[in-house]
């Protein structure tokens, strides 16, 4: 749910017309890719038809994934770029692909424009990437969090066992030609107890791969389900009882504030003395200097480090220079195969997204199953358009600050996911009074910043729960209407619609019934009911070769106030609506654009 109060939506004052009149086109709108003046959910390509979204790929990336962009799109490779030169670039391109090395800040996000869509991240971490930043401007976020599992986790079951065995150091020192076998005598891992925190992806790797070198496993993760660590003999504690518990620590956590100097001065102080720790995560989790003490004193035996807070560290690191520490720079996900597996995932994702596709592997936008847009997609595409009638609805000068979504269903409210829907609403009450673009990345965000307050209901309905929605309706409160018909009994502008055969269909303005699909343009008028109505407008539009696809009218009674909804492919000129609005039977019309 949005929520806000500080400001108002104010509509333009040219939208603001009398009732006879006709409404000022807004924006033609569709969730379908690739047509031409669309703008898809999740992204928008800027360019026409005949014209391919640029790419910037700012660090190496393996062929396969290049070929797949290609075939989309224009790649641009330009590696090692400053801040500077990332910034003048970002104007130009509608996706950027990094890995670790490369800072995606706000004023990149400022600086593309609006044009950058979708930054992908050819890895797991998206620490380098300002997340807030990027949903503000609209722009999705994703990454590649599969592809390098395994290459990680046996990186990090390559450190733990070379440093138990002390492999760098030996080898150095043979390579110095000594030969100090007393010197380098290790520790066994059979029947030691390795605490790995972080039990996600990479975690439970490394955990399985522990188990088969016959150590016993713990882990911490306030996420990860019991049941998921009991099935591969993993038990789950606290933080503290990890730490304390351990002869090894696995780091697998990612690098937020909660995250950052996890392991400092006072949790090295409750481990036990000798404990060793391995860090293929995030260099920023680990306080290096309370390391480097920790070592010192010999609380930390050994330690084994992939990652580091500064990449490359400083060459007069303490740490990187102690004795006590193997360490690599920055290799868990370099294997040729994960290298290629994380190119295409990255690829795919980015692709995909350009296409106007929800990414499964979105990290700043609602995880929504592939299955659940499937099923949502007719209604997407109506709660759209309601959103786009109901604001056009609305008098110039009014400020709408309350709108209210109900969904009718058969269906449990747990087994109706509304998130898709709420943003396209948002989309269609926001876009046509704005320049801002709105997509599942940024509608609670916009939401917020306009002062709307959006509220949901759902009416739970007998019979068949096959069907996900009977139907959809948007009532805006506390605003004038320029289409009085549209006012319900309770006082605020009220739209209805539901799917039929998967073409959304407006069924309810105001109090009146109605049934006109929701494609191209609608004519509403309020008249009274009586012969030969339905000619009288048909005609004109008829004579201004204005073809109707659907016509409907609702009414209250036989001879009594009615409403007629007309779709029309085109939209009438100003002079042909001047001629339906002097018809004497009818008291006011609106021309809406879809």
């Amino acid at each position: 749910m949005a929520t806000a109060t500080s400001q108002t939506l104010r509509f333009p004052s040219s939208l603001s017309l009398s009732s006879k009149l006709s409404l000022s086109p807004a924006f033609s709108v569709s969730i379908r890719p690739h047509r031409r003046g669309s703008r898809p959910l999740v992204v928008v390509v800027s360019a026409g038809l005949d014209a391919k979204p640029t790419v910037l790929v700012a660090e190496k990336l393996g062929d396969a994934g290049l070929k797949l962009l290609k075939d989309f799109a224009n790649v641009d490779c330009s590696y090692n770029l400053s801040p500077e030169e990332l910034c003048t670039k970002i104007s130009l391109c509608d996706a950027l692909i990094v890995r670790s090395g490369t800072k995606v800040s706000r004023e990149v996000f400022e600086s593309s424009a609006g044009r950058l869509k979708v930054v992908g991240r050819a890895g797991v971490g998206i620490d380098n990437v300002d997340l807030s930043a990027a949903t503000e401007h609209g722009c999705l976020v994703v990454n590649a969090p599969t592809a390098n599992t395994v290459a990680a986790a046996e990186h990090g079951i390559a450190l733990l066992t070379a440093m138990a065995r002390n492999v760098a150091q030996a080898d150095a020192s043979v390579k110095a030609g000594k030969w100090q076998r007393n010197k380098y005598v290790g520790v066994s891992l059979v029947g030691k107890t390795l605490a790995v925190l972080g039990f996600g992806k990479v975690g439970s790797e490394v955990a399985r791969r522990a188990r088969g070198l016959g150590m016993n496993v713990i882990a911490h993760d306030p996420y990860a389900p019991a049941d998921r660590a009991r099935a591969i003999g993993v038990e789950l504690v606290s933080f503290d009882e990890a730490i304390s518990s351990a002869d090894f620590i696995s780091l697998h956590m990612p690098l937020t504030p909660a995250t950052s100097k996890i392991l400092n001065d006072e949790t090295f102080a409750k481990m036990k003395k000798g404990v060793r720790i391995v860090n293929v995560a995030r260099g920023g989790v680990i306080d290096e200097d309370a390391l480097v003490r920790a070592l010192d004193s010999g609380i930390v035996a050994q330690a084994a480090l992939d990652v580091f807070t500064e990449e490359p560290p400083p060459k007069d690191s303490k740490l990187i220079q102690h004795e006590q520490v193997t360490a690599t720079p920055h290799l868990g996900a370099s294997t040729m195969e994960a290298q290629e597996g994380v190119a295409i995932e990255i690829a795919e994702a980015v692709v995909g997204a350009l296409k106007g596709e929800l990414a499964a592997t979105a990290v700043n936008a609602p995880m929504v199953p592939s299955e659940v847009i499937t099923e949502l997609k007719p209604f997407v595409d109506l709660a759209e358009k309601l959103g786009r009638l109901a604001v056009q609805l609305v008098a110039g000068g009014s400020g709408v600050k309350t709108v209210k979504v109900t969904y009718a269903s058969s269906r449990a409210p747990d087994d109706l996911d509304t998130r898709l829907l709420r943003a396209m609403i948002i989309k269609g009450l926001i876009e046509p009074i704005s320049s801002v673009f709105v997509n599942l990345v940024n509608a609670d965000f916009t939401a917020k910043q306009r002062g709307l307050r959006i509220t949901e209901e759902r009416v739970l309905l007998d019979g068949s729960p096959e069907n996900p929605l009977e139907f959809i309706q948007v009532q805006i409160a506390n605003v004038e209407s320029r289409f009085a018909s549209a006012i319900s009994d309770s006082g605020e502008i009220k739209v209805e619609g539901c799917v039929k055969d998967g073409i959304p269909h407006l069924t309810k303005v105001g109090s009146f019934e109605v049934d006109v699909s929701l494609e191209g343009s609608i004519i509403l008028c309020r008249q009274v009911d009586q012969p030969g109505m339905i000619g009288k407008v048909g005609s004109i539009l008829g004579e201004e070769n204005v073809n109707v696809s659907f016509m409907s009218v609702g009414r209250i009674a036989p001879r009594k106030q009615a409403v007629m909804a007309i779709g029309v492919d085109e939209q009438p000129r100003k002079e042909t609506l001047k001629k339906i609005g002097d018809i004497p039977a009818i008291e006011e019309f609106v021309f809406l654009k879809l």
